[in-house]
């Protein structure tokens, strides 16, 4: 369980931060904020990897970076869950989840990833 909060807290981060940089996201408050990484993490967990299965040859034939596009659309959902949450256009969902995902790789770099057996 702290290991999922320590998760929350980098996604909250990187929301903020793209909050600010992205003209596109907009964050009303800080409780939907932290209610946004909760989800975020959520829907990474259960949609995501479905996503991913059903899109396979996309992200093979883009090397991978269809992940990008999924990682928006994820993005989109999240925003379209919360009512003080909004998401303007695609352009800003694919730079808004670029900045996530750059902050959630520099999290998993520094506190460890949860994919290693050994850490749970």
């Amino acid at each position: 369980m702290p290991r999922f909060v320590l998760r929350a807290a980098i996604a909250a981060l990187g929301l903020w931060l793209a909050s600010a940089w992205v003209d596109g996201l907009v964050i009303e408050t800080p409780l939907t904020l932290l209610f946004a990484a909760l989800l975020l993490g959520i829907v990474n967990a259960l949609v995501r990897p479905l996503l991913i299965l059903l899109t396979l040859p996309f992200l093979v034939l883009s090397l991978g970076l269809f992940l990008l596009v999924i990682n928006a659309l994820m993005l989109g959902l999240v925003a379209a869950l919360l009512p003080d949450m909004r998401l303007d256009g695609f352009l800003s969902a694919v730079g808004a989840a670029l900045i996530v995902s750059v902050v959630s790789l520099a999290g998993s770099l520094a506190f460890g990833s949860t994919n290693d057996l050994r850490n749970r």
